[in-house]
């Protein structure tokens, strides 16, 4: 099963300014939607309560720091399903994911939820493709195969 960690970042590494921010910032929302239909979305109950409405139609499982990342996914009856943070999530599931796909956005917010929580262990990654998420304003999505850590 492929296991899809998928954020849009700042220049600087963060997906959010707060723990509570309903991200208005991020222009690839109608990809994020593309991309996750008909398939399992895990995140933190943070990310939920800020996301709640972008998400009919996928199966959504929210992560609690209790849980076990092995036994959500070996539940999973899909061929993919996306790990969409935050950053305490997108680390406890660093260990099984797949791939990544990255959108940054030209902004610098200097502080905030990190991508991943804590450090992890550096991955060596194989680009696969790059999707134009807003042309004018220069915002791709990089979509990157891991191929260790």
């Amino acid at each position: 099963m492929k296991v899809i960690l998928i954020a849009a970042v700042t220049h600087d590494g963060f997906i959010a300014r707060h723990s509570n921010e309903t991200i208005t910032w991020s222009k690839d929302l109608h990809l994020f939607k593309k991309q996750t239909l008909n398939h399992p979305v895990i995140m933190g109950s943070n990310t939920y309560n800020c996301m709640e409405t972008e998400l009919k139609k996928r199966e959504v499982i929210v992560f609690h720091r209790k849980n076990k990342p092995y036994e959500i996914l070996k539940k999973l009856n899909n061929n993919k399903c996306f790990i969409a943070g935050g950053g305490i999530t997108n680390k406890e599931f660093f260990p099984y994911l797949t791939n990544l796909y990255i959108t940054p956005h030209p902004l610098i917010f200097g502080g905030g939820i990190r991508l991943f929580e804590d450090k992890i262990e550096e991955p060596k990654l194989l680009l696969e493709n790059i999707l134009v998420v807003n042309k004018d304003k220069n915002i791709f999505q990089y979509q990157y195969k891991i191929l260790s850590s």
